[in-house]
């Protein structure tokens, strides 16, 4: 008998398993709403003009090997990282008190800021430190709180499903009652699963409670750029808190706003209060990288730091995630008018309020597997769709289906 004969089957994760019932889906009108991933007007998927371009230079570039990288990653791709988070300006960044780590995606650098808060955030060994995630939010979120070893990761308020947008009130009588020094994941800009952010002055209380009852922010910034189109709105949050005096950590990634999805680019931004603690910090965020992956894989942060570090490359990548950003707000735009259109019922004004690459549709279930199993529409269980699938195409039988399942699935 195996060793590994009393091995559980793990249930698949679900936005793979949704993609590969996909793959093996013959219909001709299917559509995949699933997975994160831009895709073109012609549903296809869009390397960058810049990336190819900066990926023929570091070709050409005789000066680069395949020698390791330091421990914690490139430093100008690091540094560069950092800033387009906290802007040219920043102060933290003036001071010398910002640090980065290159990781293996945004999942990384939340894994590593994970790490650090268990073994040294408020004393050591924290594994009864809440962690609030929202309710909902991306799913590996839990996961990835719960592997590092924490014990207590609560939800906060977040999604009204009545109103179909932001639950203010309960955010904020969580971030009231949680216990001090609680850790608390916030997402910087398009929110993850719901596309709904909280506006400036929402942002601010939401700043104020944290800052009076000493609760720490962790910033998950993944679609900085892919939002709104705009890096500087969709760091606003970031900056304010960094303006704010907060020490914080940043999980940036680089997968959306570059296209760079299997390369997993990935940073975590350290902002404290001062340079002396910073080097403590990144001292021990060194030992933890090194017992992960030890060193971090170069190609994809030469290209992110090329393309930050030379201004002609980085005003046409700028270009490039507006027009990303822009075929985004095009396809939310036309899936509400069409669905008032068709008469639809049930407010549809949520679609373009929200940002982002996602899309809380407010579909049910049992709406959803009607989508799936009648109209070939793949979307998550919770409503999700990803806005990036719909084309100028396939957006009339998705509003049509979308109709079709509202009034016929209560």
């Amino acid at each position: 008998m195996s060793i590994f004969g009393d091995v559980p089957q793990a249930p698949p994760v679900a936005v793979f398993k949704l993609t590969a019932d996909f793959r093996e889906d013959s219909h001709p009108q299917k559509v995949n709403l699933g997975v994160g991933a831009y895709r073109t007007d012609d549903c296809q998927p869009w390397v960058l003009p810049v990336v190819k371009k900066v990926e023929r230079l570091i070709v050409e570039d005789g000066s680069l090997n395949h020698e390791y990288l330091p421990i914690l990653g490139l430093p100008e791709f690091r540094s560069a990282a950092s800033k387009v988070a906290l802007g040219e300006d920043s102060s933290a960044i003036q001071e010398n008190r910002v640090g980065g780590v290159q990781s293996l995606g945004g999942t990384g650098a939340l894994r590593v800021g994970a790490e650090f808060l268990r073994r040294w955030y408020n004393g050591t060994n924290n594994t009864a430190t809440p962690i609030y995630v929202s309710a909902p939010t991306w799913e590996n979120h839990n996961g990835v709180f719960a592997d590092a070893g924490f014990k207590d990761i609560r939800p906060y308020h977040y999604w009204d499903a009545a109103k179909r947008g932001l639950d203010l009130a309960g955010l904020l009588d969580d971030l009231e009652n949680a216990p001090e020094h609680s850790v608390f994941l916030l997402h910087a800009c398009a929110h993850n699963p719901t596309g709904t952010d909280p506006t400036q002055e929402e942002w601010k209380k939401i700043a104020e409670i944290m800052k009076r009852r000493n609760l720490f922010v962790f910033f998950d910034s993944a679609y900085q750029g892919f939002a709104s189109g705009s890096l500087d709105k969709d760091a606003w949050a970031i900056r304010y808190f960094v303006s704010e005096g907060f020490e914080l950590f940043i999980a940036q990634s680089f997968s959306k706003n570059f296209g760079l999805y299997n390369e997993r680019v990935g940073n975590l931004t350290v902002v404290s209060q001062d340079s002396e603690s910073l080097s403590r910090v990144m001292s021990q965020m060194e030992k933890i990288v090194r017992t992960t992956w030890s060193n971090p894989p170069s190609q994809g942060a030469r290209v992110v730091s090329k393309t930050l570090n030379c201004p002609t490359l980085f005003a046409e990548w700028k270009d490039n995630v507006k027009t990303m950003a822009d075929r985004v707000l095009l396809m939310r735009d036309q899936l509400k008018t069409k669905l008032q259109d068709l008469g639809t019922p049930g407010t549809w004004d949520h679609i373009t309020q929200q940002i982002g690459m996602f899309s809380f549709t407010g579909l049910n279930p049992k709406q959803v597997e009607y989508m799936i199993k009648e109209k070939h529409v793949y979307l998550m269980a919770s409503g999700r769709i990803n806005m990036c699938g719909l084309t100028t195409k396939n957006i009339d039988y998705v509003a049509q289906s979308i109709h079709e399942a509202v009034t016929k699935v209560q």
